[in-house]
Parts: C-alpha cells; structure tokens; sequence
C-alpha cells in the first residue's frame, strides 16, 4: 500500500492504494480538513469506492447463469490494492484488474479506474468500468466519503443541514434489519431544499432515495461562511449516512442500489443493475467543491 498526493494553489489531496481511497482533503486556503478521520469506534473508512455491488445482497450471494456466488457490503473493490497508471501534480489513475480472487465470486473480467483530478478548489472523480469479458458484464458503481460535521471547531453537529439544488419530495426507501431495501418507501420530503443535520437522523441506518430531482447538494451551516458542494449527475440512486452518533455524513451518489427484500437473487434482475457488452466502457463522474 503507498501513499500519493495530489495538490495545486488550493487543495491537498491524499489517497492510498488501496482501494484508491483519499485520505484526507485539505483546502489551503480555508485552512481546513474536510474528510472525516476514520476513527475506528465509530466507522474506520474515510471516501471508499463502492463497486460491483452497492450495499447488500440478500444473504450475502447472488445467482448468474446457474452459479451461486457471494459477495460482501458493497463489494471488494474497497479492499483491493490497485495500480498507479498515470500521475502527476494534479491527476492520478488508479486501475483494478479482475484477477483470480476477484472471478471466485464474480465472474466477469474487467478494468476498474478511479482518476482523481483537482482544478482550483474542487476535486473530481471519475469512475471508468471496462468490459474485459466474453460476454455481457453486470455491475454497481458507487461513492461514500464521509464529510466531517462540524467542519469547523466553533461549531456543532446541529448547526450544520443539507441544501439541495431543487425542492425535493422524494420518498424514503427504509432499510431492514440486515440492509436490505423494504418494498414500501415513505415520505420524507415535502417540497423542501433543507434537510438539518442531527445525530438522530441515522438512528434507523441510511437514508436511501431512488427518485431525487437534485444532482447538487451543499453541506452548510447559518454559522459560518465553510461548506462543500457535491455534484452527482448521472447517478440515479442516492444515500445519505452518519454511523451513530459520530461527528460525519456520507453524501453517496449510486449507479445501483442493495437488494429489496424480495429480490429473485438472479443478478440479471437485480434493480438498478447495470450492463455493459463486451470491450465497452461506462464512466461517471461526481465532484466536490470546498470552500
């Protein structure tokens, strides 16, 4: 595992290469440190990259073509060490290759990068899925890094909310009690930019919504002028989470979503999977400016 950085006139970036994870993000200018620390009583993952999966499947496996695999909470990629293949002072690739580990319990051949690139203040990450196999590829690609909250020391957990970019009224999609998502969503917005941030808020685990309107979402706070924005367009899934009582929240765009109760187990039928034919390519990109 190594180390690597990423800075220009504003920003310092830090990310390991395993599971080509940021380490810290640090504005210069805001004097400011605005990836949560990884504390190990709380959640020990600061910005992991969520891929083939994202969130559970039930019982932990999946069928393809007869075969019964399993795979873990967001699947592996989070856990592998990967390659550096282009750097330097504000760009970094980082490329994960199907290996035998990886087909024991997904079957498909691939290339997996994440290039980080930082202009002023901002710091973008693009998400390139490549199809390596014979045959069609079914995959989940996904972000989770985890804001500090408060961001800065004069404040508290409270005096921070979310600010998105339209009025929502998107409904919930409650998890169960092993994570899966329950077949009746709920109410939750109504007609609302603002959502306060409270401990209580991720009592019952995360917030999941299928159907926001927003591709923008502000960290703010009436007591001071610091903040982020996040923008995710092209991620049609989204989840918002805070491990209990800890001092974060995770703003997580999503291109898939964990089983719901009454998934089929058939990864082809899995919602919101997503296919690629051989040799063909998928990107998405999310982005965070800090200020």
């Amino acid at each position: 595992m190594s180390i690597h950085y990423l800075e220009n006139d504003v920003l310092k970036i830090a990310i390991t290469s395993r599971g080509a994870e940021p380490e810290n993000i640090y504005n210069k200018q805001t004097k400011l440190e605005y990836l949560w620390d990884a504390n190990p009583a709380f959640w020990p993952k600061k910005s992991p990259n969520l891929f083939p999966i994202i969130g559970g499947l039930k019982n932990t496996e999946y069928n393809f073509e007869g075969n019964k695999y399993s795979l873990g909470r967001h699947g592996f990629a989070r856990d592998n060490d990967y390659v550096v293949e282009e750097i330097d002072a504000t760009n970094i690739k980082f490329t994960l290759h199907s290996n035998s580990e990886t087909k024991a319990n997904y079957p498909f051949d691939f290339a997996f990068s994440i290039i980080y690139s930082i202009e002023k203040n901002v710091l973008k990450c693009k998400y390139v899925v490549q199809n390596v196999s014979p045959g069609k590829m079914y995959f989940s690609v996904g972000a989770h890094p985890a804001f500090r909250i408060p961001l800065t020391s004069d404040t508290n957990y409270n005096d921070w909310y979310l600010e998105f970019e339209q009025s929502e009224n998107a409904n919930l999609f409650p998890l169960d009690e092993v994570g899966l998502i329950k077949l009746e969503s709920v109410p939750f917005f109504n007609d609302s930019k603002e959502l306060p941030l409270t401990k209580e808020l991720f009592y019952n685990d995360a917030l999941v919504f299928k159907d926001l309107k927003s591709t923008q979402i502000h960290i703010k706070s009436k007591k001071s002028e610091n903040g982020l924005k996040i923008g995710f367009k092209g991620f049609p899934y989204y989840g918002i989470w805070s491990a209990k009582d800890a001092n974060f929240v995770c703003l997580e765009p999503w291109c898939g979503i964990a089983d719901i109760e009454n998934t089929d187990g058939n990864l082809i039928n899995k919602e919101g999977i997503n296919v690629l034919e051989p040799n063909e390519i998928f990107e998405r990109e999310w982005t965070v400016e800090l200020y």
